[in-house]
């Protein structure tokens, strides 16, 4: 009995550099053509030339990489990219940019898990595993060097030429919507996401020897901290993902701050964010730089707030429920919590927020020095919601129970994100009403802002970290909320009925550095009183 035999099916070189441009151009950008379509609006001509310059810069780059023994790995790798980032940009609206990819680096396995989904599985499936397959089956036919250096010129060439006229007689508006749409050509597939990656590979290679510089050395406690014995304690929680336009504090239709609104806490309503995502954001907000001027490679250079209050003498720890603290804790007293292995509040390397509340009830009952204390929550990340709130808080139903929001209406997903805003408020009030019950020992204080927001399917924009320039507002308002203890007002002279007059006024990420090392009465020349939120309302010592 004779072997079947199998006979590979061949394609020349060039067909198959047409065959793949024509795939990633069809199937995975889908979302870039949906952008190019809305940005280029009612200049259909336009388009189409867009349209086709770009369809023939990547068939001659296709064709260029069709050497022998590159042409297979050059499609593949393409094609996986393309694949793997089609599904961000095509399923959450994504744009797969340098902080994306630097994200993607620093994430836990358990935040990670979220996003592998079944949906997400046969994506990656479907759009590139199996096409990589494909490519890797099929053999392909190739000229002789000089017959094919002939063959690919004049593909090349024309084209070349082609995409110069196209370019020369539509310059005015091509010009225009690229430059005007920073975020288009980042969606292109997989020219965007190879290029950010490229970028992360730099700015990481350049900062792994960076030295810090020392910041704010001259930092030392002020006269009404000099002068307390009452150790002054403040908390700063800084938030995940929380939006403002979901507390019930700033006029959201729904109560999701039921208990802060009853400790009667001071609350900012017009409060933008540094970043829109932790890895800008979180140490953006630390920084002692103002979002125009901040960039990673100046944070990572240089000393921050925390670093400053450790000048000054004040015990400074950070306990993180989160993916780390970004480089801000390298030099203080750093904890993560979410490894927690024996804890109802803990499953599959996740924690809830209130992980935190009997670690702090202990810290503060033997708090005996000046400290600040740290909170980096978990908060609302998502596409998880529903994970980030226990049963008792599932107030507002049906909640969408899956990671995978696309099988989940929107009010669904609303849900379930204000269930973990509604958790987040109770984390917070008892984070305050701590400090309360240790009021004899110490005088505390609390103060909230989130990293930054979160799109919610408006404009179909799901998740966060949109380029800061073209992000929506839902990613970029976020809430900053105070609390203070008599003891402390009484302390560093704080009038809070003050402090709600000045509530609508404009404030960002740029103020929390200021403003914490105000709350410590700390001295020292890096402070600018004009930053520092509540210094209108302290009274001068």
């Amino acid at each position: 009995m004779k072997l079947l035999s199998f006979r590979r099916p061949e394609i020349g070189s060039i067909a198959l550099s047409a065959v793949v441009s024509a795939y990633l151009l069809i199937v995975t950008n889908v979302t870039f053509w949906s952008r190019a379509g809305q940005y280029f609006g009612g200049a259909l001509g336009s388009l189409v030339a867009f349209g086709f310059s770009i369809s023939l810069l990547v068939f001659v780059a296709m064709t260029v990489l069709s050497a022998k023994y590159l042409i297979k790995p050059a499609l593949i790798f393409f094609i996986l990219v393309s694949g793997v980032c089609s599904y961000f940009a095509d399923t959450y609206g994504i744009i797969v940019d340098k902080e994306m990819v630097e994200s993607a680096f620093v994430t836990t396995k358990a935040e990670a898990g979220h996003l592998v989904t079944p949906h997400f599985v046969l994506h990656i499936l479907f759009f590139a595993i199996l096409p990589s397959l494909l490519i890797a089956l099929v053999k392909v036919r190739h000229r002789p060097i000089i017959s094919k250096t002939l063959h690919n010129l004049a593909v090349i060439v024309p084209s070349l030429i082609a995409v110069t006229v196209l370019v020369f007689f539509n310059f005015a508006s091509f010009a225009s919507v690229i430059r005007e749409h920073k975020d288009m050509m980042k969606l292109f597939n997989p020219t965007g996401p190879i290029a950010a990656a490229a970028r992360f590979a730099t700015s990481d290679y350049e900062e792994a020897n960076i030295v810090v510089s020392p910041f704010g050395m001259d930092a030392k406690a002020g006269d009404r901290l000099a002068k307390e014995k009452k150790p002054v304690v403040v908390v700063v929680v800084a938030g995940e993902t929380a939006r403002a336009m979901n507390f019930s504090l700033n006029g959201y239709a729904r109560e999701t701050n039921p208990e802060l609104k009853a400790l009667g806490v001071v609350n900012f309503t017009n409060t933008t964010s540094c970043g829109t995502e932790t890895a800008v954001s979180l140490p953006c907000m630390f920084s002692g730089f103002r979002r125009t001027e901040y960039t990673e490679w100046k944070a990572h250079s240089r000393q921050n707030l925390v670093d400053v209050l450790t000048h000054a003498g004040i015990s400074v720890s950070w306990w993180d429920n989160n993916t780390g603290s970004k480089g801000v804790a390298n030099l203080i007293n750093y904890a993560s919590l979410n490894g927690e292995k024996n804890s109802p509040l803990c499953h599959g390397g996740e924690c809830l927020d209130d992980i935190f509340l009997d670690g702090l009830d202990k810290k503060l009952a033997a708090i005996t020095s000046n400290t600040v204390i740290v909170l980096h929550q978990l908060g609302s990340h998502g596409p998880a919601y529903y994970s980030r709130y226990p049963e008792e808080y599932r107030r507002f139903e049906p909640d969408c129970r899956t990671a995978e929001l696309m099988n989940c209406s929107r009010q669904e997903i609303v849900n379930a994100y204000d269930n973990s805003i509604l958790y987040t408020d109770h984390n917070l009030a008892s984070v305050a009403k701590l400090l309360q019950k240790h009021e004899a020992t110490v005088a505390g204080a609390m103060i909230y802002m989130s990293d930054h927001g979160e799109s919610l399917g408006e404009n179909g924009i799901y998740l966060h970290g949109a380029p800061y320039a073209i992000a929506p507002q839902e990613q970029t308002h976020v809430p900053f909320i105070a609390w203070f203890s008599q003891s402390y007002q009484s302390i560093m002279g704080l009038d809070t009925k003050c402090l709600l007059t000045y509530s609508d006024a404009a404030m960002s990420h740029d103020n929390l550095f200021h403003t914490v090392l105000g709350m410590m009465n700390i001295q020292t020349g890096v402070y600018n009183r004009a930053l520092d939120a509540f210094a209108p309302c302290v009274a001068r010592s």
